[in-house]
């Protein structure tokens, strides 16, 4: 009989690999049930409405609130370049006539955090201090976490929308959707650990002295 020895320090390579996973399946877990199921404040009014670009449905939503006066103005961040308020206003159901004037197109974005960073700029130029956010409902925690960081003096309402594509209910059933949540999920620790080296002193007096 040939005894195969391990060595030590693969035995705990392979624990911390178990309880990373298991970390992260559990908050996993955790971020999937606290995915928003509804719009838990559809009445305040706000001084901006800000849509992330990724779907009609969050277009359609922006637009409709804009119409229903539930803010001053609605700002679209993360848009192509070369794409006008026209060709975003061909793809959905009831396109904002009479509103264009107080509809502003973003095209610096191209990422969570460029939205969020650029959403502050446009804030700050107008003197605006609340918004409501629309986006998808899996991408609201990650959306709220850039924002906040990028403006903490902001009152940001939270407004998902839900793609029929993505199935929150019973997520772990559908591939696609797991697949999306887990993805998200990801980001969203990254995000996290950027942001909280971003705040620590050491780390950023590094970073400034580059």
């Amino acid at each position: 009989m040939v005894l195969v020895l391990v060595p030590r320090w693969t035995a705990l390579t392979g624990s911390l690999v178990t309880l990373t996973l298991g970390a992260w399946m559990t908050g996993l877990v955790w971020f999937a049930t606290t995915i928003p199921d509804a719009v838990e404040d559809d009445f305040t009014r706000s001084d901006a409405i800000v849509v992330l670009t990724g779907g009609k449905d969050r277009l359609q939503t922006g637009f409709d609130l804009l119409r229903h006066d539930m803010a001053e103005s609605l700002f679209v961040s993360g848009v192509h370049t070369g794409i006008e308020l026209g060709s975003l206003a061909r793809v959905i159901a009831n396109p904002p006539h009479g509103l264009a004037g107080r509809i502003t197109l973003g095209h610096a974005a191209d990422n969570t955090k460029g939205n969020a960073l650029e959403t502050a700029e446009w804030m700050a130029a107008r003197g605006y201090h609340s918004l409501r956010l629309v986006t998808a409902a899996y991408h609201m925690q990650r959306s709220l976490l850039e924002f906040h960081h990028a403006m903490p003096d902001v009152t940001i309402i939270p407004h998902p929308v839900f793609p029929l594509a993505v199935k929150q209910e019973e997520w772990w059933r559908w591939p696609g959707t797991a697949t999306l949540i887990a993805t998200e999920y990801t980001k969203y620790l990254f995000a996290t650990v950027r942001n909280w080296l971003a705040n620590w002193p050491l780390w950023r007096n590094s970073h400034d002295r580059r």
